[in-house]
């Protein structure tokens, strides 16, 4: 009789679970129609020195998902092959005399109200990210100092690599980590894939356009980023907390 009645009671529990889910899921189909504020964007970080190759081309594919996932999203991908980001600068250090630093005008981008998605793409140096991207996420530092200027923006990452188990999915938590550490909310590359974020493999002649399974994990991240930043835009949520839901 025990054994039937918890056998019972977890079904009636499954059962409640799946409706729970049918529930939200039906949300976020309505909560993607439109957002309240007009459209929202989606910038795409690329942390490669070498402009406009595979994780360049990752990235766009990862865009392109993004804008096709709704009429009300844009989208804007920034390169920083190619700028100069002094990293020691998030430890407060001195600019040398003369020294150029591309950093304030990329925070310009990625800080505007607007933004309700940020996604970094790096390349996979020694099982972990590039040093721009590093220097890139350090200097990020200013947004935690301006009271959490990215809280509750959505963060995905990408990665490419040069083997299918190159380091990307170390790569890919290491980046989010940073991102953690901005109150942001972090998400995978959502279903059918659904794991950490997207990864790539180039095949050693810049080309990805053959890594089928790789392209996917891009696209599914797009969509992925721009299902939850639309929940997220439509209860009013994006950037810092009101007085309503600070806590307390």
């Amino acid at each position: 009789m025990t054994t039937e009645l918890s056998r019972r009671g977890f079904l009636e529990t499954a059962g409640s679970i799946v409706a729970a889910s049918a529930v939200a899921g039906a949300g976020i189909a309505e909560a993607a129609e439109k957002p309240s504020g007009g459209k929202l964007r989606i910038v795409g970080v690329c942390c490669s020195p070498r402009k406009g190759k595979t994780t360049a081309a990752a990235m766009q594919a990862c865009l392109d998902a993004a804008k096709a996932a709704s009429p009300w999203v844009e989208v804007e991908l920034i390169e920083l092959a190619g700028l100069k980001i002094p990293g020691e600068v998030a430890a407060g250090l001195p600019l040398e005399a003369g020294e150029r630093d591309d950093f304030p005008a990329v925070a310009e981008k990625i800080g505007r109200p607007d933004v309700a998605g940020i996604i970094v793409g790096t390349p996979v140096y020694f099982g972990n990210m590039s040093s721009l991207c590093k220097a890139f996420l350090d200097r990020c530092i200013v947004f935690r100092k301006n009271e959490f200027a990215l809280r509750n923006k959505v963060a995905g990452v990408l990665a490419v690599g040069g083997a299918r188990n190159g380091g990307q999915e170390l790569t890919l938590q290491s980046v989010l980590a940073a991102m953690l550490c901005q109150e942001m909310i972090a998400v995978g590359d959502g279903r059918p894939t659904a794991h950490v974020g997207a990864t790539l493999v180039n095949n050693g002649k810049d080309d990805i356009s053959a890594d089928d399974f790789g392209l996917s994990t891009a696209k599914n991240l797009g969509r992925r980023v721009v299902e939850v930043a639309m929940r997220i835009w439509q209860g009013g949520r994006v950037g810092n907390p009101t007085e309503d839901d600070s806590g307390g």
